[in-house]
Formats: C-alpha cells, structure tokens, sequence
C-alpha cells in the first residue's frame, strides 16, 4: 500500500522542524530558498544534508555553486523566510550579509550558520540530497528559533 501524498504530508507535519535560509552563489549572483529539509549529517567528518526539489528553480543554482550556507533563522525572521519560499528572484540586497569561506551569504542576524563546500549528490524521489562539508561557522545568542509545524509557523513559548 502507497501512502498518500496529503496524507504523508499530514502526518509529517507533526514533526516540528526549524526553519533555515539556504544561500549559494554563483559567479557574482547570490540565491537563496527556505528550506526545513535539512539535518546534521556527520560530526566526523563535518557534513549537512539539504534536501532540494528536483523540478524547482533552485536545484541548478545550488549545484553550479557547488557551496552552500544554511542560515538558522530565529523567531523574528519570518518575513526572510516568506520571501525566500515563493519563486521567483532571490534578492539579498537589503540584507545585511557577510561571508565565510565559500562566498554563499550569510545572513548577519540567524541564530547560527554553517559555510559549507558541496561533497555529493544523492537521488531521493522528488528531491536530491544536497550534502555539504562544513567549513566554517557560528552560533549566535541572539533569540528563539522560527519552528515549521502543522503547515504553518510556530514558535516556542518565551
């Protein structure tokens, strides 16, 4: 029996996940997506899956990159999610971002971050498996994190 795809995705979105802003950049554009299909993958060595529809406009960039950072973003960066889960352009530009080692921008104020050169990727069904050696990052104290349950935001209780 195949599960139906409503209904995974119902039963699935009881598990709260964070929320992250992928960034890549390729020649001198940048690009971004939300994503919450993203998990630490290996302490040793350091490595980071990103999960990326297989039919979508980010997939390319992501792969011509050949980097990635995931941005954790904290309760008050709803709107920054919002703007990178549409299609269309990805702007960065009234956002104040720096970079590590890869060049992917790297959003000023997330919770934390990890800069990280892409290793492999894998086929999954609808999406490919992105995964990521990490090469640099930090973790801020700047805040709780913006959750994904049940189909919509959710926050911790502060």
């Amino acid at each position: 029996m195949t599960l139906d795809a409503k209904e995974q995705r119902r039963i699935l979105g009881k598990f709260a996940t964070g929320v992250t802003v992928a960034s890549t950049k390729v020649g001198d554009e940048t690009w971004g997506m939300t994503a919450n299909a993203v998990t630490s993958l290996s302490l040793d060595p350091p490595l980071v899956i990103l999960c990326i529809q297989k039919e979508g406009q980010s997939r390319s960039k992501f792969e011509e990159g050949g980097c990635f950072a995931l941005n954790i973003l904290s309760e008050d960066q709803q709107e920054i999610s919002d703007r990178f889960a549409f299609k269309g352009p990805k702007d960065f530009s009234d956002l104040e971002t720096t970079t590590a080692v890869t060049g992917a921008p790297i959003l000023n104020n997330a919770l934390g971050w990890v800069d990280c050169k892409l290793k492999e990727i894998l086929p999954g069904g609808d999406h490919d498996i992105f995964i990521g050696e990490i090469v640099a990052g930090e973790a801020g104290d700047n805040g709780l994190p913006l959750l994904y349950f049940g189909g919509r935001y959710a926050r911790l209780p502060g």
